[in-house]
């Protein structure tokens, strides 16, 4: 009879799923290599699968076990949740890893605070920032990241979202440039510029450009580039002109040398929002998670 899945081979499985490595897995569910070894066995057996195949020199997991380890994930969350609803959790004591799914503008603005913050007091969490990608909520619900920020405001019953601030965008230049010396420049001051336009889906066109075509203007975008940091370095290094976040502007144009001006037209303030989904909403440690993202926010 095949072995039966309980809560800790689940955690092993977890782990393995994380670390690619028997060695790992075992330093980070304090268990002794052997005991490891054997748990991924009784895992092989009870699932049908390798779980992990030796992959040059190190382990790699099979297709089964990518597919399955976002479920089993928000299976301990909620076990989790579970266990510890209504109860305070010792940060000090805690050993956890976090996924946060991040939009770019927003990560260079908060990440080094919110590392900081999380270190001086939870040295046993793991903070771990991937890239936006397609803004599924799925994987909020499977577990696979547990907290996504940006500009996202999705209306799903089952996810939670909190506003954390209201963004402003704002042009950017080289220091040197004679654009925005003396304020606000005019629309058409700003078209004979080349601009460059921050889109990781590749698009040329936003927000500013319809401002533009209401008043018989067009800009010139002689780039695209796939984050507002690429953009940042790029008109730093040339002529061109650059729309971000206000928030990043002020906290890296002076040291590279980037003067930022406000545009003379309505352009709409993203919204930059928390957003989990509500398995994780009693969770203590999740939400000391959130307090602290809002206080380094502050």
């Amino acid at each position: 009879m095949p072995d039966q899945l309980d809560l800790n081979l689940l955690r092993v499985f977890d782990a393995l799923l994380q670390d690619g490595s028997v060695t790992a897995a075992a330093e980070r569910l304090h268990l002794s290599i052997p005991a490891t070894s054997r748990a991924l066995g009784r895992l092989r057996r009870a699932m049908s699968d390798p779980i992990l195949v030796r992959a040059g020199r190190g382990m790699a997991p099979t297709p089964f076990a990518l597919r399955t380890a976002p479920r089993v994930r928000s299976l301990l969350d909620e076990a989790s949740a579970l266990i510890s609803a209504d109860r305070e959790v010792t940060v000090a004591d805690l050993k956890r890893t976090f996924t946060i799914r991040i939009n770019d503008g927003v990560a260079a603005t908060l990440v080094t605070a919110l590392v900081e913050a999380t270190a001086a007091v939870a040295p046993g969490v793991i903070l771990r920032f991937v890239a936006e990608g397609t803004e599924s909520t799925e994987a909020l619900r499977d577990g696979s990241v547990d907290l996504d920020i940006g500009a996202g405001d999705d209306q799903a019953p089952d996810i939670r979202t909190a506003l954390l601030y209201r963004e402003q965008i704002v042009g950017i230049v080289r220091a040197d440039s004679p654009l925005g010396r003396r304020g606000a420049p005019t629309l058409t001051q700003l078209c004979r510029h080349p601009h460059v336009s921050s889109s990781r889906r590749g698009r040329a066109r936003g927000p500013l450009d319809d401002a533009l075509e209401a008043v018989g203007l067009q800009r010139h975008v002689a780039a695209v580039v796939p984050t507002h940091a690429v953009a940042m370095l790029l008109v730093a290094s040339s002529h061109y002109v650059g729309l971000v976040p206000q928030r990043l502007a002020e906290q890296y144009g002076p040291a590279l040398g980037i003067r930022s001006f406000p545009i003379a037209a309505a352009l709409p303030e993203v919204d930059v929002r928390l957003l989990w989904h509500v398995r994780l909403d009693a969770d203590p440690a999740q939400r000391w998670l959130r307090d602290t993202i809002r206080a380094a926010l502050r």
